[in-house]
């Protein structure tokens, strides 16, 4: 199929996107790298009046240390993500991820602001800022809004970005000592999306897990904090009775709807896996059997 017909606009500032935007109407849309717009457009899932390009707005670009953290423009493709020292340092869970972002064609255009704003429950990108507790910095013509990663994420394709408010950057806290993180996800061929994934952070000390953290990602609406789970598993060494436990708890965090891979039952199976998998990296203990 081809794209319906739109206008097209490019902004220079902020200031001029928020005019271009007010003054085009409630169907613009805002082009970054364009990964998951042009799809949609092709598809006809998306018909906008006007695309308005943002990719050469500098104050949405750039990968800066901030006080004990960094801040992360919106407009960084997921490359410079993980080609990035700040990031590899500071939050290495981004960089880890990037390689299992589809291919390396999408990771040279795709923007860290487009994937969370567009929000795809089976992306690795929303569940990593939910488990950095990550702060993201949206704004408007009015001004600016931090909020909680945990609560950005509100539903399927859905965020808590109001009408003609825009991400502007992710704000992520310094590495804390003794913290460890790890992404993984279970897909059919290298670059498809995830059948299932998590993306887990624990400071470990002596082998005992503290405050654990962990997001799935393709079992659900939404990126899914399993907070039975990490209380299963909080000041506790990933031993194998606690990863069954762990896994067991599961059950109560996770109710995946079928799709396309598999039904729930399947879904959950793999959510066990994968959870036995990161806490066997972790920790550094002997994998465990998943259930």
């Amino acid at each position: 199929m081809k794209a319906p017909p739109f206008a097209y606009v490019r902004a220079g500032s902020l200031a001029d996107v928020f005019a271009l935007w007010s003054a085009a109407g409630p169907d613009a849309k805002l082009l970054a790298g364009g990964q998951s717009l042009l799809a949609t457009l092709a598809f006809r899932l998306s018909e906008p009046s006007t695309l308005i390009d943002i990719s050469r707005v500098a104050e949405l670009a750039g990968i800066s240390a901030v006080g004990d953290g960094i801040r992360v423009g919106a407009l960084t493709t997921h490359a410079e993500l993980g080609a990035s020292d700040l990031v590899r340092r500071h939050a290495p869970l981004l960089a880890e991820a990037v390689p299992l972002i589809a291919h390396p064609a999408i990771r040279n255009r795709g923007t860290i602001g487009g994937s969370l704003a567009y929000a795809d429950p089976a992306a690795e990108l929303p569940a990593c800022v939910v488990a950095l507790d990550a702060t993201i910095v949206a704004r408007s013509a009015t001004g600016e809004r931090r909020i909680p990663a945990a609560q950005f994420f509100t539903g399927l394709y859905a965020t808590a970005l109001a009408d003609n408010e825009l991400i502007a950057a992710v704000e992520l806290s310094a590495r804390k000592p003794q913290e460890r993180a790890v992404i993984l996800e279970l897909a059919r061929r290298s670059g498809d999306y995830a059948m299932a994934g998590i993306a887990a952070r624990a400071q470990v000390s002596g082998g005992t897990l503290v405050d654990p953290r962990l997001v799935f990602f393709g079992v659900g609406a939404a990126p899914v904090t399993a907070t039975a789970a990490m209380a299963a598993l909080a000041g506790k060494s990933a031993t194998p009775d606690t990863i069954a436990h762990a896994q067991a708890a599961l059950d109560a965090d996770l109710d995946p709807p079928a799709d396309l891979h598999g039904g729930p039952d399947m879904k959950r199976y793999l959510a066990r896996v994968l959870l036995a998998r990161a806490l066997t990296r972790l920790t550094g203990a002997e994998e465990a059997r998943a259930a």
